[in-house]
Order: structure tokens, then C-alpha cells, then sequence
């Protein structure tokens, strides 16, 4: 891959609105403080304010951006699953989402799914017939999960699954000897807790060598991707002794149909050429820099960020042939949608789902597409 050159620019030639606003996770989240430290740098070095809309929970933080009150929102994967118009998305409220990239953070820490220090475990394929936290209502952490096993040729069918009413008591759990793993965030104050714990912690290694695991792990969930996590709670963890796990990016800044080419193609730009001025500014900052930008993911770029990679030298016709599916599959996805709308009555939301979903997969692989989800 080509590496972008020396980047040097002044305020007089990066044109931003006055005012940006945007949603992002809760005050306190690893998302928000991020936003902030962006936000400050935006404020102090080219005079826009940034407007952060804090939003505890996917519905809170994606309707803003459906219903176009702002232009941007610091998501977490339910992006991805609006893009792909499945879970909550698979409502007649909203469907196939029209959103487009403009950067990712992928830093030093993984997710996956941490398991107890006392029952021997040493890679996802030694979770069977270990207890296994679901967490109702929480699609993102249950595929998360669905993925890690799939790695080791397992499913649901193989573990004992444990449900819990929220992440944080799966956790709880774990520690009370109730359940023996559950998916996080390498770092998290979870994690860190069930770390501190008698049971202690262990995060299964994920052998990037291993190509059926990962087709296995990626065909549940393709946004996961093979990363040598050098942060992890675990005093067995660090930079010397890397987790060779799987990460996926977080947060995922998005744009809906509301951003403009010039908002794009500017903020990109100050993401990438000011790296050095924010990077310390807040923990995760790091995965912001040119070279942690996965350039063929799971969600098409603006069209305005594209220019500017290729502006810089940074934009491949491998990377041009992958964004053109994802714009393709973009635009079957809601044409297909709005066909199903048109002749399916939304008032049984459950009938609803399912015939959506059955259509979206049959459109999807009529066109030689995956549909991931059914």
C-alpha cells in the first residue's frame, strides 16, 4: 500500500462550517471523550465548533442522523447493521441506511470474548460446553460472540448459554461463577473487574494463520478483523505479550445524506494531516492515523474522502473495485426495500422482520452477494 507524504497545511486552506454537530456514545465513553479532543482541536486550530449529541443507546444515536438533525454520528457496528438494514433496522421506521465513512479509529485494544482464568481455555474452540453469556437485547455483543465460536467450529448448540438482562451483569456473573465468558472490549472496566477476580481472565487466541477460522469467524461477522492487541486487561497482556486476537473499529465516524462533499473532504483531511496535534489527546486517538484506516471495509466511503485519498496517493483499484460493491449492494439493498415496503403492511412488526429479511437475502444473493444476515 502507498504511504501518504509529508503533510503540511495552515488553517487558511481547510474550509469547515462554523458549526459541526454530531452524535456519539455516552459522556464517559471512550467515543465521546475522543470527539471532544477532535472537537477541541477543530475549535482551536480552524475556528469550528463542535456540537456533540451524547446517545446511550443505537436508537438514540442513529435517529439524528436518520431524520438529517445532524450530519455526522461517531457510531459503534450498528452502523454497519443500519447499512445493512438488519436488527433494529429491519423496522418500517428504518431500514437500509444511506450513510458513507469518513474514518475509523482501530487502536491498540481488541474485542472479543474474555473468558475465565480458572477453566482452561486457551482458543474459542475450547469453549465447548463452557457457560457462555447472551445478553437480551443486545444484537452488536451476541454476534460478537456467535463469531468467536464460529472460529472454533462452534455454535450456540455447543456451549450452555447463559442469559443476562445487560453487559454489565454478564460480567457480574462471570466473577459470582454464574457464566464463564462474554464479549468486550479488551480494555474495558468490565474486563479490568473480571481480571481483578479470583477467576481472573484469558482472551482465546485467534491464530491470524488459521484461514478456516477466520473464514468461519468473518462469514458471521465480516467487520472483525485479525489484530495483535498490545492493550488488554490481564496481567499476562501488554506490549511484549501481545493478545493475538481480532479487533474491529471503534468508533466508526459516519456521514449521512446531509454531509457535503466540502465537510467530508476537509474533515478527513484535518483527521489525517493533524494526527500528530490529537493522537495524545485521548485514549484511542492513535487509530486514527493513515495507516489503521481499513480502506476496504464493510461501509462504502464518501465520495469526497475517496478524492482525497487519491489526492494524496493513497487509493488503489483494488480499493476502488471494493467500494463499488459496497455501492452497488447500497443501492439494491433499498431499492429492494422500498419495493418491500410497498407491498408489505407494517402493522405485525414480527411478520415484518421476517419477510424483510427473507427478501433482502434472496435479492442479495440473486446478485452473487453474501446476505451475512438471515
Amino acid at each position: 500500500m502507498s504511504t501518504a507524504p509529508f503533510f503540511a497545511h495552515s488553517a487558511e486552506n481547510i474550509d469547515l462550517p462554523g458549526t459541526l454537530a454530531m452524535t456519539a456514545y455516552g459522556t464517559g465513553s471512550a467515543g465521546y471523550t475522543q470527539m471532544v479532543s477532535i472537537g477541541n482541536l477543530l475549535q482551536n486550530e480552524y475556528g469550528t465548533s463542535v456540537r456533540i449529541l451524547p446517545g446511550e443507546n443505537d436508537v438514540s444515536r442513529m435517529t439524528p442522523l436518520r431524520m438529517g438533525r445532524v450530519p455526522l454520528c461517531a457510531c459503534g457496528i450498528s452502523s454497519y447493521y443500519g447499512f445493512e438494514g438488519v436488527f433494529l433496522f429491519a423496522d418500517p421506521q428504518w431500514g437500509p441506511q444511506s450513510i458513507r465513512l469518513i474514518s475509523t479509529s482501530t487502536a491498540n485494544f481488541g474485542l472479543g470474548v474474555a473468558v475465565a482464568g480458572d477453566i482452561n481455555v486457551k482458543t474459542p474452540a475450547d469453549l465447548k460446553g463452557k457457560r457462555v453469556a447472551y445478553i437480551r437485547g443486545d444484537d452488536a455483543l451476541n454476534v460478537g460472540t456467535e463469531a468467536f465460536l464460529a472460529f472454533g467450529g462452534l455454535t450456540w448448540d455447543d456451549v450452555e448459554r447463559v442469559e443476562f438482562p445487560g453487559y454489565g451483569r454478564s460480567f457480574e456473573g462471570i466473577v459470582a461463577n454464574q457464566a464463564d465468558a462474554a464479549f468486550t472490549m479488551s480494555v474495558a472496566p468490565p474486563a479490568q473487574q473480571m481480571a481483578a477476580s479470583p477467576r481472573g481472565i484469558v482472551w482465546p487466541e485467534l491464530d491470524p494463520a488459521d484461514k478456516e477460522g477466520w473464514q468461519r469467524l468473518q462469514a458471521v461477522a465480516p467487520y472483525f478483523q485479525p489484530h495483535k492487541v498490545t492493550s488488554a486487561a490481564g496481567e499476562n497482556y501488554g506490549k511484549d505479550s501481545p493478545w493475538i486476537g481480532a479487533t474491529y473499529p471503534y468508533p466508526i465516524l459516519v456521514g449521512g445524506e446531509s454531509l457535503d462533499d466540502k465537510t467530508a473532504r476537509n474533515l478527513v483531511r484535518v483527521l489525517i494531516e493533524d494526527h500528530d496535534k490529537y493522537k495524545d489527546a485521548a485514549p484511542g486517538n492513535a487509530g486514527y492515523s493513515l495507516e489503521n484506516q481499513n480502506m476496504q471495509w464493510v461501509i462504502p466511503y464518501h465520495d469526497a474522502v475517496i478524492e482525497y485519498y487519491k489526492e494524496i496517493g493513497h487509493w488503489t483499484g483494488a480499493m476502488q473495485a471494493h467500494q463499488d460493491g459496497l455501492v452497488k449492494r447500497q443501492k439494491l439493498l433499498k431499492t429492494t426495500w422500498e419495493s418491500f415496503m410497498d407491498a408489505n403492511p407494517p402493522e405485525d412488526r414480527d411478520a415484518f422482520r421476517s419477510g424483510w429479511m427473507e427478501a433482502r437475502a434472496k435479492a442479495l444473493e440473486a446478485e452473487g452477494m453474501k446476505s451475512v444476515f438471515r
